[in-house]
């Protein structure tokens, strides 16, 4: 299933997406948190992106990790093992980074909707969860990205220096 697209390792395909959609969470859902006004602009687009994200991260994890076994399988030399072993490393842990990005950003969503505002809850409160929210998503964001550089770097690298 996550082996191959039209022909395309599916791997290959994904993990542009990936390094598309992580940074438009990121930048979204910080907007949406730190700009009240835009709120109405950016919900269904945070909404959206929150479940797309990590189920494409996840994606991607799955068909690295299947990419990942035909080359063990072809007898690829234990030293560009290591590497795509390091870069799989990097990949699992941006997918857990986007799972929590991504559901930051929904609580976010979810605690500053109008369905958060009709249940008469003190105004103190929908505040402060906002707050807590869009800190959650900057820092969360912040790890993804960083998560994002370290694993496409990688991943470059071991294409454009011949080992996959």
């Amino acid at each position: 299933m996550f082996r191959e697209f039209n022909g395309l390792p599916l791997h290959v395909l994904v993990i542009h997406a990936v390094v598309v959609l992580v940074p438009l969470l990121a930048l979204f859902a910080i907007a949406y948190g730190l700009l009240p006004r835009w709120r109405h602009r950016l919900d269904w687009a945070v909404a959206a992106l929150a479940v797309i994200t990590p189920a494409v991260a996840w994606v991607a994890t799955e068909s690295g990790e299947e990419l990942e076994g035909i080359l063990r399988a072809k007898g690829y030399p234990p030293d560009r093992l290591q590497q795509i072993s390091e870069h799989a490393s990097y990949g699992d842990t941006l997918f857990w980074y986007a799972l929590g990005l991504g559901a930051a950003a929904l609580l976010l969503v979810l605690s500053t909707s109008i369905f958060a505002r009709a249940r008469d809850l003190p105004r103190w409160l929908s505040v402060v969860s906002a707050i807590v929210f869009t800190v959650a998503v900057a820092v969360l964001a912040g790890f993804a990205l960083v998560y994002v550089y370290l694993t496409g770097d990688s991943g470059a690298k071991m294409v454009w220096d011949g080992i996959v």
